[in-house]
């Protein structure tokens, strides 16, 4: 254990004061400070007191009568709050005020500067008539090539009060990566950015945007984001500062709570990216009760996670601003100018939750830097972490080189619900190499192969009653099908997520990997996350990624490639000392069967490594099938793979 909260914290925080008022709502008792368990069991066993308390109490549908809550259970097709209207415009709107800014932007070329909520509700009401004018309507599309800047957040908000549904890509992606995903959704709008910086270099993006252009043809206007080239404005294109020129109060449109919202994709690492379609509804209560319930964040905090328009994080940057917060916006290089870039921005701008990614960390913590020798990181209380499973020795990191004040919140979910299954709660210790929770409302547990729940051994994640946010449907799926087949089997009704969990005897949870790459070895069944931590605990290993390989001959293979650090060689006694970790913090039997030295590891563009594509290519699967490279975030680097693949089945 390497935090934990004071009895008194724990009473001030806004759970524990939601938890009182619904003990005086519904004659219950949680205990005082509250017991978390007990308010998750009450949480998940009943549904619909719980969802309609949460919108009652944060403001967003008061009053709703249980009944009219969670009327279908179905999986899919649960039906929420049938017959009320919300905009997520409005509510992320609402809490303005003079005290706190609504932005905080920052960029590699420039200082930070604020915007006031004044200034982006007047922006939001400018961008959302310039939108009608257009001829835009409720259902229609509105896509963004654009970076984290401020341009983003106001066409967003633009788009959500008119009705009209959002989806971005980052200007990092290439033309073939943004068509995957923009060409299915037929855009009537396209808002694009001409350029954008990264790791103290200028990336020009017009030649992308002319090929967008001319390749969605359903797109009738272009609106043209300045970032390189601020003189210039594509031949046909709107201005952006004419798009917001004539400043106005927002008019929102009154939606079903079901109503689209935004698109979002899966990683289209093995074919087109699939769409995934929230409501307005789903996600401003599901984010009002991370935001609220699980970060205890509101009015002050200064709110901020690394990320790009292309990751269902930079949607719950923005959705900071529903819980009143401000929401800090970062256009750069994770780890520019110095690995300890994020930290030094927080103490910069007096960040209160930073968020970053699991490999930050740990590549910090490899770098040997100490953050709390060098920022002032005191405002600094909570310290997040998603992407992959965070390993104990990062932890331990951070409460000895960044703070030991801070709550580290490792958190797991997915884009697939825009929100996380497992995560933080201020009424919680945490422990290393674990994750606090199942979240309120989320009925998660581990079933085995026979649908049964096991605790204190891996199983499947699996939820088992509907959450608000779950997808409305995919983009092009008439009939379900393709919804059905990624979550609803082999259990229907039961939603599967594809992620190995452990909850412990004490309630805690341990992410052990994707269950679509499993290693098996003599019928053992084993996660990656192991193998990586004890990897990831020798300095001169940047990077790696293990596959588990069935032969046609009914062999095994399991390689473990290894991105060795600048000067580094792959030498016995480097083998052995990779094994040695591995044997000693995991078992014997996740030492891999060779260690093959690579440049480097390729990614999905959210971090992830491509374990499932990798291995297709090592089992005989042409590359073209096995993996879409435009989904990878260096896809020079697959090539490698693929000669190594060709190398082995020759011999």
């Amino acid at each position: 254990m390497l935090w934990s909260p004071t009895p008194e914290g724990m009473r001030r925080t806004r759970v524990a004061a939601f938890a009182r008022w619904v003990e005086e709502r519904r004659g219950l008792s949680f205990g005082d400070p509250p017991d978390y368990d007990a308010l998750w069991r009450w949480s998940v066993e009943h549904l619909d007191q719980f969802w309609g308390d949460v919108a009652t109490w944060t403001g967003v549908l008061p009053g709703v009568p249980d009944d009219r809550v969670l009327t279908d259970r179905s999986m899919p097709g649960a039906v929420w709050f049938p017959g009320t209207t919300v905009n997520y415009a409005e509510q992320a709107l609402r809490h303005g005020t003079d005290r706190y800014p609504a932005l905080v932007v920052v960029a590699e070329d420039t200082e930070p500067t604020e915007v006031s909520w004044a200034r982006l509700r007047a922006q939001v009401g400018a961008f959302a008539a310039t939108l009608r004018r257009l001829g835009v309507q409720r259902g229609d599309r509105v896509a963004g090539y654009l970076p984290n800047v401020p341009e983003a957040v106001v066409a967003f908000l633009g788009v959500a009060s008119v009705g009209a549904v959002w989806s971005s890509c980052a200007p990092d992606f290439g033309t073939r990566a943004v068509l995957d995903r923009f060409a299915q959704i037929e855009p009537t709008v396209l808002v694009a950015v001409d350029g954008y910086r990264f790791n103290g270099k200028a990336h020009d993006r017009r030649d992308v945007v002319a090929q967008l252009r001319a390749a969605l043809p359903t797109v009738r206007t272009t609106v043209a984001v300045p970032r390189l080239f601020p003189d210039e404005v594509p031949d046909g294109a709107l201005p952006w500062a004419e798009a917001v020129a004539e400043e106005q109060e927002p008019v929102f449109e009154p939606l079903p709570f079901d109503s689209p919202l935004w698109i979002l994709y899966s990683s289209g690492t093995t074919g087109l990216p699939k769409g995934i379609v929230h409501g307005h509804g789903g996600v401003v209560l599901e984010h009002r009760k991370w935001g609220d319930l699980h970060n205890d964040l509101g009015p002050g905090d200064r709110f901020y996670w690394y990320t790009s328009t292309a990751w269902m994080m930079w949607n719950v940057v923005v959705s900071s601003l529903l819980c009143g917060a401000t929401a800090v916006l970062h256009d750069g290089a994770p780890a520019y100018p110095e690995v300890d870039a994020q930290f030094a921005l927080a103490a910069r701008v007096g960040i209160t939750q930073l968020g970053t990614s699991a490999g930050y960390l740990t590549a910090c913590m490899k770098a040997g830097v100490r953050p709390r020798d060098r920022h002032d990181l005191s405002a600094l209380r909570l310290l997040g972490s998603t992407g992959s499973p965070l390993p104990a020795a990062a932890y331990e990191w951070v409460y000895d080189a960044v703070a030991d004040h801070v709550q580290l919140v490792s958190a797991s979910g997915g884009t697939d619900v825009a929100t996380g299954f497992i995560g933080s709660s201020p009424l919680l210790p945490v422990t290393a190499g674990e994750l606090q929770r199942p979240m309120l409302g989320v009925a998660v547990a581990a079933w085995n192969e026979d649908g049964q729940p096991v605790v204190g051994e891996v199983g499947e994640l699996v939820v088992t009653e509907p959450m608000p946010s779950m997808p409305l449907y995919f983009w092009n799926d008439p009939d379900g099908a393709r919804y059905r087949e990624a979550y609803f089997e082999p259990w229907p009704g039961v939603w599967r997520h594809g992620d190995w969990l452990e909850i412990t005897p004490r309630g805690t949870c341990v992410i052990t990997g994707r269950s679509d790459s499993t290693l098996n070895r003599g019928g053992v069944r084993m996660g990656t996350a192991d193998i990586y931590a004890a990897v990831e605990s020798i300095p001169a290993v940047v990077d790696c990624v293990v596959l588990g390989v069935e032969q046609p001959d009914g062999g095994y293979w399991m390689p473990l490639f290894v991105q060795l650090a600048p000067g580094e060689e792959l030498t016995d006694e480097l083998r052995a000392r990779i094994r040695s970790a591995i044997r000693e913090q995991a078992s014997p039997r996740h030492v891999p069967d060779e260690i093959i030295a690579v440049p480097g590891v390729p990614h999905t563009r959210t971090g992830k490594r491509l374990e499932v594509p990798l291995k297709k290519l090592f089992q005989g699967v042409d590359p073209g099938k096995a993996l879409n490279t435009g989904a990878v975030d260096d896809a020079s680097l697959v090539d490698h793979y693929v000669q190594l693949a060709k190398a082995r089945t020759r011999t």
